[in-house]
């Protein structure tokens, strides 16, 4: 009987690139030659176009040819990055699994700095989001971004409790790519996909601050509360759906402090604030409470403007104040809608994007900007 020679598995290369499209033509093409300029071999980048009526499929073939290009029938973000891993066979040819959104961009050293600083200790890995220059939004982001990532995921990424791998920069280790749900149908898919790491014990996340990624926020007000809107009630039904906070652990704790964190500032600020006023002095104590939130918030401002350089949110500083109290705002109206109305909770919908209508041409060279 004749035996069948051995042969070797072909090596794994080390790193794939997958973009998700769903109308991108304004953007798609700004996205794949940033990626391309920052170290990506347009041979290891793959888009799944989700059903697309524009050029957005034109446009990949003209980048990256149709061999790395999937069209799929309306699918949603989370099953479209499903077929596509499954068509192209990822988690059998590379390393580790790199997916981002298509509206956004990458610093000109993104992938070289990814792929060098990569730790297979860890099972997924995420960068440094920025927000792309754009109107005011843009602005109040910077402020939100920079805080998020300076404080918050350096601290999460220490303790072990990154609670969003997020949609611009979210990478995966091949073995733990094909453990997770991604085609889930939540509000905040990227959300529900770093809980299952967490509850099915699948590794911690790695958070390299020197690689820089970029998304663009919305222009409009009304799509902004929108997005919000469904992030808050994303986060809600994913806290209900995996049991967060009824279990003894790093995870529990930290995002039920989240939660009172909110809770308590809109307490402080609403209940306990007007009852010590109406005992005492009203006029004073307003008005002292009002000037030291104005104070402390612009000296924070002008900290993340001299922290990224990006002086025009010192411009935007009254819109970036109001900003702060809209996004409490929704952060409460979510949870009245899903903790006590108990709306939303099972409501996973279809996973479909929202967010192709408000996408711009951006007028920022990400091919040549840092």
């Amino acid at each position: 009987m004749r035996r069948t020679p051995y042969t070797a598995p072909k090596p794994r290369r080390k790193l794939a690139l997958l973009l998700a499209a769903h109308h991108e033509e304004l953007v798609i093409e700004q996205t794949i030659r940033s990626a391309i300029r920052a170290g990506m071999n347009r041979k290891y980048i793959y888009v799944v176009d989700d059903n697309s009526s524009d050029s957005t499929s034109k446009i990949v073939r003209g980048l990256i040819g149709k061999e790395n290009l999937l069209r799929v029938r309306r699918s949603g973000k989370g099953l479209a990055i499903t077929k596509a891993a499954k068509k192209f066979k990822l988690a059998e040819k590379y390393q580790w699994i790199h997916i981002a959104d298509a509206d956004g961009g990458f610093a000109r050293d993104y992938f070289w700095v990814f792929r060098r600083k990569l730790n297979p200790k860890h099972a997924a890995a995420t960068g440094y989001i920025r927000s792309l220059p754009g109107a005011y939004i843009s602005q109040y982001r910077v402020v939100e971004y920079t805080l998020g990532m300076e404080i918050q995921r350096r601290f999460q990424a220490a303790t072990h409790t990154v609670s969003v791998i997020p949609g611009p920069t979210s990478c995966f280790r091949y073995d733990v790519f094909k453990q997770v749900d991604f085609a889930n149908k939540s509000l905040t898919e990227d959300f529900d996909v770093t809980l299952q790491l967490h509850r099915k014990k699948l590794g911690t996340v790695q958070f390299i601050p020197e690689a820089v990624a970029y998304t663009q926020d919305p222009l409009r007000f009304k799509d902004f509360v929108k997005q919000i809107t469904r992030w808050n009630r994303g986060i809600m039904q994913g806290m209900q759906r995996h049991r967060i906070g009824l279990k003894f652990n790093r995870i529990d704790a930290y995002l039920s402090y989240q939660v009172f964190q909110n809770f308590l500032f809109f307490v402080n600020y609403f209940i306990l604030l007007p009852v010590l006023a109406i005992n005492r002095n009203p006029a004073q104590i307003i008005a002292t409470t009002f000037i030291m939130d104005v104070l402390i918030t612009l000296g924070i401002v002008v900290a993340v403007a001299l922290k990224t350089r990006r002086w025009d949110i010192l411009s935007a500083y009254p819109l970036i104040y109001a900003m702060r109290w809209v996004s409490l705002y929704v952060f409460m109206r979510a949870f009245y809608d899903v903790a006590i109305r108990r709306k939303f909770r099972a409501d996973f919908g279809d996973g479909f994007w929202g967010t192709a209508g408000r996408r711009y041409a951006s007028n920022v060279d990400l091919v040549t900007t840092n």
